[in-house]
């Protein structure tokens, strides 16, 4: 009998310390790092909103809003703070007047830009349809950054509309977004540095005037422009018509490769 309870014991020791074991490597499994938690947990889903009016149609163009951004999801801090941004630019783009509306959602955001164009229609009832799309993808993601282009149109009469891009970089951790200061090491450096890649690519001669082929650079001085796209090959400075130029100009864009930029750059 002694013997048969000394056996029953080590049977539950042995059970015991297989199940503890088990447990262990269950939960060392489930552990990973953050920065990949982060990148697994923040995924992007298309979402569109149109709208239309019937008033004031030309053949088979009227007035519409066209926006189409990708919806964040995952860490709750992070997706918030990437669609709350996204949707305060989307704001700062649909709207006719001479400040964006206060709209809180994007189906107000559309329903203000179609009703400023009804409002105007009453008294001009001439008026040419309004043209107004927004559309967000996100063209570059790393364990660093997540960096979405914002491409916008705008028509809300004139001789021509406008169309321009916006680059919007997070830092992917934390959704917050990144300044110049926080992408590059020094930017006074990299500025010189992409001013001789720029007079070179626009054959602007050393020591000239950046000004000298007709540019429009504020007092005569290159500056970074507002928009820098990270993407598969390299960084991309994107200048929007405008914004050193007449609008025949058009846009202007470098790419520096990053075994060039690499130097320069605190986070890819």
């Amino acid at each position: 009998m002694k013997q048969i309870t000394i056996i029953a014991l080590a049977l539950l020791l042995f059970t015991a310390c297989k199940k503890e074991t088990e447990k262990t490597e269950e939960t060392n499994i489930t552990v990973v790092d953050s920065a990949s938690a982060t990148k697994d947990a923040i995924a992007f889903a298309p979402k569109k909103y149109s709208k239309e009016s019937k008033l004031g149609c030309r053949d088979t163009l009227c007035t519409y809003v066209r926006i189409s951004v990708p919806e964040a999801s995952g860490i709750q801090v992070v997706s918030d703070s990437i669609n709350n941004k996204l949707f305060h630019v989307a704001r700062s783009i649909v709207y006719f007047g001479e400040k964006p509306t206060k709209a809180k959602s994007y189906q107000e955001l559309m329903d203000s830009f179609i009703a400023s164009y009804e409002e105007l229609r009453k008294d001009f009832s001439e008026s040419f349809p309004w043209e107004s799309k927004v559309k967000a993808t996100v063209d570059y993601q790393s364990d660093s950054i997540i960096n979405i282009k914002v491409n916008s149109y705008m028509f809300t009469g004139g001789a021509h509309g406008y169309e321009g891009n916006r680059s919007l970089i997070f830092n992917a951790k934390t959704g917050r977004s990144l300044t110049y200061d926080n992408i590059f090491k020094d930017k006074k450096a990299f500025t010189a540095f992409a001013e001789k890649k720029f007079r070179a690519k626009y054959k602007i001669p050393a020591g000239k005037s950046i000004n000298i082929t007709g540019l429009m650079f504020e007092n005569d001085k290159f500056i970074l422009p507002q928009n820098i796209f990270f993407t598969k090959e390299g960084l991309q400075l994107f200048y929007n018509p405008y914004e050193v130029g007449s609008f025949a100009d058009g846009a202007k864009e470098i790419l520096i490769p990053y075994s060039e930029a690499d130097a320069y750059l605190k986070v890819k």
